[in-house]
């Protein structure tokens, strides 16, 4: 797919922080021509210096896009969002959400559209922005093959790899699998740097074997570096995750320990004023405040 086979094709994109903005990015450098809006001043700026046509509204938006992709804080946003379009989903539009949310709100708020002639995809990314703005994530989407069908050329252009996942709903609860098993990931290789850490042991040469042994996963590749030298710049907040895990939990009634250890963990870091950093400052818990 060359960038030409995109130029009068035109992407809506609802809410532009980190994710959206690494979104914009990527569909501009495929050939596609995105049309934007954030509640933020500064991610509008961001986003315009960037070549994103920024609209003065979200309504403004869809006016001018037959496919709308939402980057959102949480569900509740995307519903008050929909409900400020309501005059401009009309038959044909497509919304592809890319929010992290609960499946069953979701699939509420594509059944009320879709009496309306409007298709919905949950289009959800594993990965952090800064992977995405590389291309390296997978979507998991779910939705109708005809609304996927619509959503390829999107997909491509975003990531490098995506699978659909079911009717809408399940890439949200992919998502949630997804997150739950990373953020255990993260919290391990956190503890485990401690570990080594506190036995004095060189914490690069920790984690250079941790790489090389058994123990590897991919989080040592982004995140390893990161705790070592303290570099908390953030490409995934920490709060942002515990909402995640506070989600996953809402989901399920099945006991699940190691998610509920987790949680105690982000918490006190979110109490440590840790919340607005990078995930991987969950480090932090092990190696700061102990006395307390």
């Amino acid at each position: 797919m060359s960038p030409t086979d995109n130029v009068k094709t035109t992407i809506g994109l609802i809410g532009m922080g980190l994710v959206g903005q690494a979104i914009a990015r990527r569909l501009l450098a495929a050939g596609f021509q995105v049309v934007g809006f954030d509640s933020s001043i500064q991610a509008n700026n961001i986003a315009g210096s960037c070549g994103v046509n920024v609209a003065v509204n979200i309504t403004d938006v869809a006016k001018k896009a037959d496919i709308l992709v939402f980057s959102l804080p949480d569900n509740t946003v995307v519903e008050q969002v929909i409900n400020e379009l309501q005059a401009e989903l009309t038959t044909g539009k497509l919304i592809v959400d890319m929010t992290t949310g609960s499946p069953s709100a979701t699939e509420s708020i594509a059944n009320s559209i879709e009496q309306r002639g409007v298709e919905m995809v949950d289009a959800t990314i594993s990965g952090s922005s800064e992977q995405l703005l590389r291309g390296d994530v997978l979507i998991m989407a779910g939705g109708d093959d005809k609304a996927i069908q619509r959503c390829t050329r999107l997909f491509d252009a975003i990531a490098k790899d995506w699978m659909h996942a079911g009717p809408c709903g399940n890439g949200s609860r992919m998502k949630l699998v997804s997150n739950l098993v990373l953020g255990l990931n993260r919290a391990a290789l956190a503890e485990g740097l401690a570990f080594a850490s506190a036995m004095e042991m060189d914490s690069k040469k920790a984690l250079e074997v941790l790489r090389r042994s058994m123990a590897y996963s991919r989080i040592m590749d982004t995140k390893g570096e990161k705790m070592i030298e303290r570099d908390f710049e953030p490409h995934g907040r920490l709060s942002q995750h515990l909402k995640d895990v506070r989600l996953i939990q809402s989901e399920t009634e099945i006991r699940l320990p190691l998610t509920d250890t987790h949680r105690d963990l982000l918490e006190r870091a979110e109490s440590l004023g840790y919340g607005e950093l990078d995930n991987s400052a969950i480090y932090l818990t092990y190696v700061e405040g102990q006395s307390e």
